[in-house]
């Protein structure tokens, strides 16, 4: 599936003027395209597991307590991967973090292919996850920073467009060796997208922003100038250069100075709702969850994952369209309030045996309920706005740590999914997710600024400022 965005349309002032809209020139589309080729490989690695696990635990006879562990490998490395790639990306670059991250995702998929024993195999998952805690964060960091502030949010949703489009490619592949349970080629495959990031990556500049804040103006300027319809960019400039002066301390410390507060508040707390409300329990259990629901065979029961996942792909591009236009806010608020109906409607398929006849189209409707709000709302929105709502000084570090949590948070629902099933049973356990998702709905409503239409530095002199988030 191409990353490629849809044809939207940067608002130049001086274009305003005459009544013109230019379109973004064609840079700026290669740079975002080539850039969510780590959002591809993200999703990708994610989405795999959930086919291949079903021959995997029968090929090295997993319990159910090892079962989850394999699956949940790959987190335990992307919150490594994500606490190294704040740290490192201020010092080298969003460029080449996001090249690491390519040849670590490139190793990774090779071993696990070959691995000759669970522990080969949970160490290359381990290491896959590296790669996709540092890209998770720092492929829409990257387009964020590059990208016309009129179109930053479907540029940047772009981002999570590719996340969806490698669950959807991870899902038919594991179908098409599901009959031959291929789960090698499943994991190996991998390393084809991974090669083209790391080679469309070698060819791109880093971020302009980042460039600026190592004294590299002369570079930053001619990025600026190849990402925007005008060559005057120095105004840009300035404006950027004005924002870093009035900026506090840079690295972990920073992070605790009052201006920061509010927004580290947003993106640790939207970091944990969009994890516990039980997402990543549908795409890593999808075929589990499904053979819940009556749906028997191993082949029928990922085909039906690789549904859902293209449901969740239609609606990312729906997000697209939205974002810039809707805003922010309402999409959130309105995605939290179908993924509370949909688990409550996936709960009821399986306490009530009043549906026993309609079980598996009851079930499906409520995950499809739940996936495609979560595609259009909180799926996208998350990595958008921890992109925008951090000073440029403490981007890096105060994503890493909002990302480090988003990613242990996935952890302990991964590793305690089957858990609460069993203690609770599936009804319970798909309520509890809701009750949470209320939550949820509650904190974005009270906490969550509106971010369309501003600028970074707009963004960042509203901290300082001190006022309401709700005041943006």
């Amino acid at each position: 599936m191409s990353t490629k965005a849809p044809s939207v349309v940067a608002a130049d002032p001086n274009a305003q003027a005459t009544g013109q809209t230019p379109a973004i020139n064609r840079f700026v589309y290669i740079a975002v395209g080539i850039a969510a080729l780590g959002g591809l490989l993200f999703g990708y690695d994610t989405g795999v597991i959930s086919g291949a696990i079903l021959f995997v635990k029968h090929e090295f006879s997993l319990s159910p307590t090892m079962e989850e562990f394999v699956v949940s490998a790959v987190l335990v490395g992307a919150v490594v991967g994500a606490a190294a790639g704040g740290a490192l990306t201020g010092r080298y670059g969003r460029r080449w973090m996001i090249i690491l991250a390519g040849a670590v995702f490139t190793l990774s998929a090779i071993v696990t292919a070959m691995a000759p024993t669970v522990g080969w195999l949970v160490g290359a998952r381990i290491a896959s996850g590296v790669g996709i805690g540092i890209a998770s964060f720092i492929s829409p960091m990257y387009i964020a920073e590059l990208v016309p502030t009129k179109v930053r949010g479907a540029l940047v949703a772009v981002n999570m467009l590719a996340i969806t489009t490698g669950i959807l490619v991870a899902y038919l592949v594991d179908y098409a060796f599901s009959a031959s349970h291929g789960w090698r080629y499943m994991f190996g495959l991998a390393a084809l997208p991974s090669l083209g990031l790391i080679i469309g990556m070698w060819w791109l500049p880093d971020s302009p922003r980042w460039l600026i804040s190592r004294s590299k103006i002369s570079q930053a300027r001619t990025v600026l100038q190849r990402a925007r319809t005008t060559s005057d960019v120095d105004q840009e400039i300035r404006e950027i250069q004005q924002s870093m002066a009035q900026q506090g301390h840079g690295g972990l410390a920073g992070l605790f100075q009052p201006s920061l507060r509010m927004p580290m508040i947003v993106g640790l707390g939207l970091a944990i709702f969009q994890q516990i409300t039980g997402i990543n329990t549908v795409i890593y259990y999808a075929p589990t969850i499904f053979k819940f629901a009556g749906i028997s065979g191993t082949g029928p029961a990922i085909l039906a994952g690789a549904g859902l996942a293209a449901v969740m792909w239609c609606f990312h591009v729906l997000a697209i369209f939205l974002i810039d236009w809707v805003g922010r806010r309402p999409l959130l608020l309105t995605g939290l309030a179908g993924q509370i109906a949909g688990l409550g409607v996936l709960g009821a398929a399986f306490q009530f045996p009043q549906l026993a006849s309609v079980k598996s189209e009851v079930a499906i409707g409520g995950l499809l309920v739940y996936v495609s709000c979560f595609a259009f709302g909180l799926g996208p929105i998350f990595w958008l706005l921890i992109s925008e709502i951090y000073p440029l000084q403490n981007r890096g570090v105060a994503m890493s740590a909002v990302t480090v949590t988003n990613w242990i948070a996935n952890l302990l629902v991964a590793v305690s999914f089957l858990t609460l099933v069993s203690v609770l049973g599936q009804a319970s356990t798909f309520w509890l997710y809701g009750f949470v998702a209320i939550g949820a709905w509650l904190f974005v409503y009270r906490f969550v600024p509106e971010t369309k239409g501003k600028s970074l530095e707009q963004i960042e002199a509203h901290w300082r400022s001190g006022k309401s988030p709700r005041h943006l």
